[in-house]
């Protein structure tokens, strides 16, 4: 079989205007969460908000499955979180009829809990209102000036929501694993879940790197099947009407991108001509898919960042701002200073 290897992803904005490192200290990344909803207060579940550095979700689930005295299924958390960096993060733990343990007890350097409460319902993947992000790029070197520019541009018009390099692994090695897996190899139950999504996630990227070479990735297409800001409610229209044009504009609804599996696509004319060619293009990704019986989806195309500021600090430059959940800040961090899009991060 052919070594697979990741193309390099259009840019919005005419390419990086400088370059820097990232993720030098835990302090350089920080990554909140926000809950889309409030915990009740009772119930048979235990929230934690717990602050790790330089552990992966999945670490820290095993950890409070073991320290709890639960199964590890009875522990969940809303999103996976890279572990360079500091992050906080939510996680809950079914206890039905038992007292919380001292959770003290699970803390180390690395792990605190910041918070604990109950709720009647165990946290689910993707219940996310989204992510606040504070960065730190540490030994900036370019242009200033067009890197004003450039964060302008994305503070208005939002960013191409690509998914983000760790989605494919270290040079794309998950869509390759993936391929393996689809031409008869046998995986582990969770390992063929990962190749799963990076195969999809790839043709995501495919679709949405041709809209960004046609410029029209945050405008409404003939043909486009668009999301409401804030939810994944999906819609299509077929009148061309001019107020959809408007709304995209301003950040009410965004063109979105197949998320390929059975069912095929639902957009039509230019925006479903563009999904087919990528489609047609990459059939045995796509046959792949359909094979492990996944049911297609929607995902927005652009991004667009809430409370975006930043701050020159001599040759650093510092980033705050919010995320929808699913986006990646490795998506605008290379817009302004680039990044090898199958580097794993």
């Amino acid at each position: 079989m052919t070594e697979f290897s990741l193309p390099e992803w259009p840019y919005a904005y005419g390419g990086p205007s400088g370059s820097g490192d990232i993720k030098t200290e835990p302090e350089d990344f920080v990554v909140e969460e926000i809950l889309s909803f409030q915990p009740e207060g009772c119930g048979e579940h235990v929230f934690l908000n717990i602050e790790k550095i330089g552990e992966n979700t999945e670490f820290v689930a095993r950890q409070l499955a073991r320290y709890a005295g639960v199964r590890q299924r009875d522990v969940s958390y809303a999103g996976l979180k890279d572990r360079h960096g500091r992050t906080r993060q939510w996680f809950s733990v079914w206890l039905p009829g038992k007292d919380d343990p001292d959770w003290s007890g699970i803390e180390t350097e690395r792990l605190k809990i910041l918070q604990t409460v109950r709720h009647a319902r165990k946290l689910k993947r993707g219940v996310l209102a989204g992510n606040r992000f504070t960065l730190l790029i540490r030994n900036w070197t370019g242009d200033q000036a067009l890197a004003e520019k450039q964060l302008q541009q994305i503070k208005v018009q939002g960013f191409p929501n690509y998914f983000g390099p760790q989605r494919f692994g270290h040079h794309g090695q998950n869509i390759q694993r993936a391929l393996t897996m689809f031409a008869g190899a046998k995986v582990k139950r969770e390992q063929r879940s990962i190749y799963l999504s990076a195969a999809r996630s790839y043709l995501f990227n495919m679709i949405l790197a041709q809209r960004v070479e046609q410029a029209n990735w945050h405008r409404a297409l003939n043909g486009d099947v668009f999301k409401l800001a804030g939810n994944n409610s999906c819609f299509t229209d077929d009148s061309n009407d001019n107020s959809l044009s408007v709304r995209v504009e301003q950040g009410d609804i965004h063109p979105t991108g197949i998320l390929w599996g059975r069912g095929g696509t639902i957009a039509k004319a230019a925006a479903g001509a563009i999904e087919n060619a990528v489609i047609a293009a990459n059939a045995s990704i796509a046959d792949g898919l359909i094979a492990f019986e996944l049911e297609a989806d929607r995902r927005a195309l652009r991004a667009l960042p809430q409370d975006m500021a930043w701050q020159w600090l001599d040759n650093q430059l510092k980033l705050s701002f919010n995320l929808p959940a699913g986006s990646y800040a490795t998506a605008l961090l290379r817009e302004i200073i680039g990044g090898a899009p199958g580097a794993s991060d």
